[in-house]
């Protein structure tokens, strides 16, 4: 067993960008002074997400969706592993986090959906109430997300964190990713740039 690459970078940066882009939504939703940053902050989401779901289909191996397709039972067998301290490595997606994914897109889409209704005074109360339902859903999976990543990598004594920041897991030679795809990771950036001064234009 040795360090390999396993996250390619467009995968890592859309991970933190992810995380950024809802923090700054989150933290800004209540403020008239900083309605337009909240904005910019959900548009950034989308484009991250929108190019989560074409690398989910083009990326590399572990980004693939079709490397953490697992049934319900799966996830909970996992789950129930963990509560009872027992150790299931995974190079890429284990089954739990994968359902973290699925559900962080799909509420991702639906709260910025909601957001943007609400913005355009498309709908009434209830739809502000309903954005923000998601968005507090949305953060209760992240929430759920952080603690199985502390605890997984409590009992694996591997870093997922770091990991998600250096691309490089435990596993075997043959299971490494070629290479990083920084030109993918680049036009990422530029997308989720782009999305965000939209928000400020005219």
């Amino acid at each position: 067993m040795n360090k390999i690459l396993v996250w390619d970078l467009p995968t890592r940066v859309g991970h933190w960008l992810l995380a950024a882009s809802f923090a700054v939504a989150w933290l800004s939703g209540d403020s008239e002074e900083w309605r337009l940053v909240h904005v910019a902050a959900g548009y950034t989401m989308v484009a991250v997400l929108a190019f989560r779901v074409f690398w989910g289909i083009a990326g590399t191996r572990y980004a693939r969706f079709t490397s953490f397709l697992f049934s319900p039972r799966q996830a909970l067998d996992y789950l129930t592993g963990l509560l009872r301290g027992q150790k299931s490595h995974w190079v890429g997606h284990n089954p739990a986090g994968s359902y973290a994914i699925y559900l962080l897109i799909l509420l991702g889409f639906a709260t910025a959906g909601s957001g943007w209704a609400t913005y355009d005074e498309l709908g009434g109360e209830w739809l502000e109430e309903f954005h923000e339902f998601l968005a507090s859903t949305m953060l209760a999976v992240v929430g759920l997300h952080v603690a199985s990543v502390v605890v997984s990598g409590f009992l694996h004594r591997e870093n997922l964190v770091r990991s998600m920041i250096n691309g490089y897991k435990i596993g075997h030679s043959e299971e490494a990713i070629s290479s990083s795809r920084m030109l993918w990771a680049v036009l990422l950036v530029g997308l989720a740039g782009w999305a965000a001064v939209a928000a400020f234009l005219p």
